[in-house]
């Protein structure tokens, strides 16, 4: 019998080359079979088979042997997988290519940015491939390697052609960002032995000649035509980018409010919405998908009960908005009234003049909305029950999943900005002062940017390694800040004058099981206290320390570090009912260092979810729990298997997810993570129908959280996640534009 060679040559079929291969999978890792692989793959062998089909059918064999009790397959799996790859990119499977062979060939391709070669010597480059150690490939599981092809080595989205290996883009990456040998060795080290999770936008961009590495792309949009035409063009031109994007209604007039005079009738805010789904859909990402956005609207909006129904299978398409997420935002007077079980008062903002700037300051903007409730002249104004506000909020965040909140005078309280933040991003983990646009090129608009990444608390073992982690998260961010290019002048001036940077964690889950913890225990606060207290404080020296060199950012002065104040100083003082303010950093210290120096960034940290890189780093998703100790992951090529990290060891110290009869344990973690964080994070909330009387969730419980989460100092709630029928499979979240989705 013959097979097809990858050349289309046809050679005799030898059943000892596949042996060869399985054995070579299999060497040094505990636990595999060869011939269990073999037997497994029941190859279906007919004359003229491919070889390359041959490879595949053994790659889904060991793929399909990975469960609870034969964990390493998924390590066998990868390396038939790595072997694919290089086959397909070096054109065989051995001997890597020559570094600056490599690059040259890429650059004449037009695969890489030419500024690579431009920038280093051939000397450089050659210490450079002699530094690459493509055996941490091994590093990699079956579901991380896959993820890693997939979503960020870069490839012909329309061939399939892909066009380097982990350890190549890595080494690409650490060269375009950092000026030194020395620094470049150490990026490379850092990134590809996954102690830092770096985000889609800069993993799969840069060294590639789309310069945009943005995470998150806050677009505030103004209450006229101008405002939000512009506001339609930026967003179309992040989304294209890989940005995810956070978009702010607040401002807009309601429906039927007059216009020039009483002219022209207000269509309200749908239709405006279906224009901003049609831009993130319809755009696509680097031929992946489109984009995605989450809406931010008060909750005093006079739209607010038709705006929160958007999303839900209810009604006709003219009255949903369905591919859009919503973020409700909400203050102490809305929860003072819910709880008081009083109305609110609905008001059209071009009429409550002032009052969307002054929400997020409790004090201003409890006195002007008494005023305007006091106001006869009002002609949009109408009065509700908090209550049923709240019920319906909670009502379709459980029903959908995608309705999300902002405690917006928390996140104006309780965080590094001095100056007001009106809205946060897609994924709500970011804070930031935004200015809507007149035009696409306004130079007096602000977008808020934020690029991203995180720290893996299961491989920082140590201080030294957490400082190390630290200061090489913060300078990869700022070289980006200077390295990428701005489609909006708007987002390039937000950017270059406050070069706000989010910086989170990743494998929380993971590092509370290394510690024998679960997320209800006082000692898990302890530790995450102690441990989020070391990263903020090495995060904000290592700004210091650029500020030092260069200067602090141009609008440092819109900061609370500027008035001389901390995180230990700033935070919601209800968090130390949940833990003490134990403090073993030199804050004494770095506070007159930043009086002296300044800080290079107006915000440091916060707290994404990680769900694409989690994948390929095998570690667990942001700060979540986990729903199943074998996870499965939706890929474009099936379904991915892949066991949390130290299962053997640790897998009965998880959290998981559906056990958990309430959410206080995690909101307890959050709240504690919070004290440490400039902005905010992805806080997910777990809801099991069969922890519940007749398999029913009382709205009551989600709002009961939402109070709870209030009191202790949480900004934003992000899903409100419920079992999908079997409790195991890992869906994933949403970022499907894969920004923040990091």
């Amino acid at each position: 019998m013959q097979v097809k060679k990858r050349s289309g040559e046809p050679e005799q079929y030898d059943v000892e080359k596949i042996h060869k291969v399985v054995q070579w999978a299999t060497e040094g890792i505990n636990g595999v079979s060869f011939s269990d692989i073999e037997m497994n793959a029941n190859l279906s062998l007919r004359d003229g088979i491919s070889t390359y089909d041959i490879h595949k059918i053994l790659i889904k064999s060991a793929n399909d042997l990975i469960s609870e009790s034969n964990p390493n397959y998924q390590y066998v799996a990868a390396r038939l997988l790595n072997m694919e790859l290089r086959k397909d990119v070096w054109g065989h499977g051995n001997q890597s290519p020559d570094l600056q062979h490599f690059l040259e060939i890429k650059v004449d391709n037009g695969v890489y940015d030419p500024f690579i070669l431009d920038k280093w010597s051939k000397e450089d480059i050659s210490v450079f491939s002699s530094y690459i150690n493509h055996k941490r490939d091994d590093l990699f599981t079956y579901a991380g390697l896959q993820q890693m092809i997939d979503k960020y080595l870069v490839k012909n989205r329309s061939t399939g052609q892909i066009y380097e290996t982990p350890q190549f883009a890595y080494m690409a990456i650490a060269m375009c960002l950092f000026d030194s040998v020395d620094a470049v060795k150490e990026a490379y080290d850092t990134y590809s032995t996954f102690k830092i999770n770096l985000p889609t936008p800069i993993m799969a961009g840069v060294r590639t000649n789309i310069k945009q590495f943005a995470s998150c792309v806050l677009v505030d949009v103004d209450d006229d035509l101008d405002g939000i035409f512009s506001s339609l063009h930026a967003v179309g031109k992040y989304t294209a980018r890989r940005a995810g994007i956070g978009l702010n209604i607040g401002r807009m007039r309601p429906i039927n409010s007059p216009i020039r005079g009483g002219e022209v009738i207000h269509t309200g805010l749908i239709p405006y919405l279906k224009n901003f789904e049609s831009a993130v859909k319809s755009t696509s990402q680097n031929g992946l998908r489109g984009g995605s956005a989450t809406v931010h609207v008060p909750f005093w909006h006079y739209e607010i009960e038709d705006i929160m129904v958007l999303k839900n299978n209810a009604g006709t398409d003219d009255n949903r908005v369905r591919k859009l997420d919503y973020s409700v935002q909400f203050c102490k007077l809305f929860y003072d009234r819910l709880i008081a079980n009083e109305e609110i008062t609905l008001f059209s903002p071009h009429e409550a003049v002032g009052l969307y700037e002054a929400f997020g300051d409790n004090e201003k903007f409890e006195e002007l909305y008494l005023k305007y409730e006091n106001a006869r002249s009002l002609r949009f104004k109408k009065k509700v029950s908090a209550r049923k506000i709240a019920e319906i909020f909670a009502r379709e965040r459980l029903e959908t999943g995608r309705i999300y909140s902002m405690n917006i005078d928390t996140a104006n309280e309780h965080g590094s900005w001095s100056v007001a933040a009106y809205m946060s991003n897609l994924c709500q983990e970011i804070i930031h002062p935004t200015k809507p646009i007149k035009s696409i090129d306004d130079p007096d608009g602000e977008i808020g940017i934020c690029i991203l990444s995180a720290l893996n608390l299961l491989e920082l073992g140590s201080e030294k390694d957490i400082e190390q982690a630290c200061r090489m998260a913060v300078n990869t961010l700022e070289s980006i800040i200077d390295y990428q290019s701005y489609p909006v002048l708007a987002g390039e001036n937000f950017t270059k004058n406050r070069r706000s940077l989010g910086i989170g964690i990743t494998n929380l889950a993971g590092f509370l099981a290394k510690n024998k913890l679960k997320y209800n225990d006082e000692a898990a606060l302890d530790l995450v206290h102690e441990t989020m207290e070391q990263i903020q404080w090495h995060l904000i020296n290592a700004s210091c320390d650029i500020a030092k060199e260069k200067g602090p950012c141009e609008k440092f002065g819109d900061t609370k570090y500027a008035q001389g104040l901390l995180p230990i100083d700033w935070y919601k003082k209800t968090v130390d009912e949940l833990v003490k303010p134990k403090y073993n950093m030199d804050w004494k210290g770095l506070r007159k260092k930043i009086e002296k120096y300044g800080l290079r960034h107006s915000t440091l940290s916060a707290i994404m979810p990680c769900e694409s890189s989690s994948v390929i780093q095998n570690s667990t998703n942001g700060i979540e729990p986990v729903r199943s100790l074998l996870l499965y992951k939706k890929a474009k090529n099936g379904v991915l298997k892949q066991l949390v990290p130290n299962y053997h060891m640790r897998k009965n110290y998880y959290t998981m997810a559906w056990d958990m009869t309430d959410n206080k344990g995690m909101m307890n973690v959050a709240a504690v993570i919070q004290k440490f964080t400039d902005m905010s994070m992805s806080t997910n909330l777990y809801y099991n129908y069969s922890h519940y009387e007749d398999g029913n969730i009382p709205l009551s419980t989600l709002i009961k959280d939402q109070i709870y989460g209030y009191k202790y100092g949480l900004k934003n709630f992000y899903y409100a996640n419920t079992p999908d029928g079997d409790g195991d499979t890992e869906k994933e979240m949403n970022c499907d534009s894969g920004a923040c989705a990091i």
